[in-house]
């Protein structure tokens, strides 16, 4: 009796044919005791502050991923961060930074919508569909990607300016003029194949991995220490899911910032 008093979920799961049969279903309750309209600011903020506070290491990894003149060679994370800050100082690995918050929000925000919209119509009532996750989060992420795409690649071409631009609408601005809308998208398909099966993995992974710990030790996962599972469930996933897609995300910065002169 001890046990089972102490894995009884903390929420009470929403009914949702009554939610799908509401004509108000997006006012109802979404997800742990939110609304769908909160759930989905809240996924939105929360994906402007995680994108924002690891700038810095997208800035070395876009460094290290971008094209580079003959002969190529290996760029170490030390080696890139230490060239970034020699050359232009500190402030530069946070370059880009606002065409990042323009775009992570309205994206996130799409994102979200998607994804529990879908969730709720394919998951027919089960929870634990793992197909109706990974299949949900293909959905938002197409739909997000639409969104994001141009603002990202403001941001990786601010990233690897290096005085090129002198801020976000200046960049808008002279890749509009120079090499048209289009652009703006030109690997926006690159970025789907990638964050596609990045989030299929991800989210996949994560029920998975976040069910199998709390099988493992049901008394364990309380309160105070349920934020564990999920932190131990979220790393297992995102780790295997960049393992998959990085080569794809390299393709993807190389696109980005093809028109761009480095110098030798």
């Amino acid at each position: 009796m001890a046990t089972e008093a102490t894995t009884a979920p903390k929420f009470q799961e929403p009914d949702l044919r009554q939610v799908s049969q509401s004509p108000d279903f997006k006012h109802e309750t979404a997800h742990d005791g939110l609304k769908f309209w909160q759930f989905m600011i809240a996924g939105s903020i929360a994906g402007s502050v995680e994108h924002m506070a690891m700038f810095p290491v997208d800035t070395v990894k876009t460094h290290m991923q971008a094209l580079r003149p003959c002969p190529l060679k290996p760029v170490g994370i030390r080696q890139a961060f230490r060239s970034i800050v020699q050359k232009e100082g500190p402030s530069a690995l946070y370059r880009g930074i606002w065409a990042m918050g323009l775009g992570a929000g309205p994206a996130h925000a799409v994102y979200f919508s998607f994804y529990e919209v879908s969730k709720k119509f394919l998951s027919a009532g089960n929870q634990n569909n793992s197909a109706a996750h990974a299949i949900s989060g293909v959905f938002a992420t197409i739909s997000s990607d639409a969104v994001f795409t141009p603002m990202d690649m403001v941001k990786q071409r601010l990233q690897m300016g290096e005085g090129t631009y002198k801020g976000v609408w200046d960049c808008v601005k002279r890749v509009m003029r120079e090499e048209g809308f289009g652009a703006f998208y030109a690997s926006y398909r690159t970025t789907v194949l990638m964050n596609a099966p990045f989030t299929a993995v991800h989210f996949t992974t994560y029920e998975a991995a976040k069910k199998g710990l709390m099988e493992f030790s049901p008394e364990r996962v309380s309160d105070e220490e349920g934020w564990l599972v999920h932190a131990t469930a979220g790393a297992a996933a995102g780790g295997l899911a960049a393992a998959v897609t990085t080569p794809l995300d390299v393709v993807k910065t190389q696109l980005q910032c093809q028109a761009m002169k480095f110098p030798s």
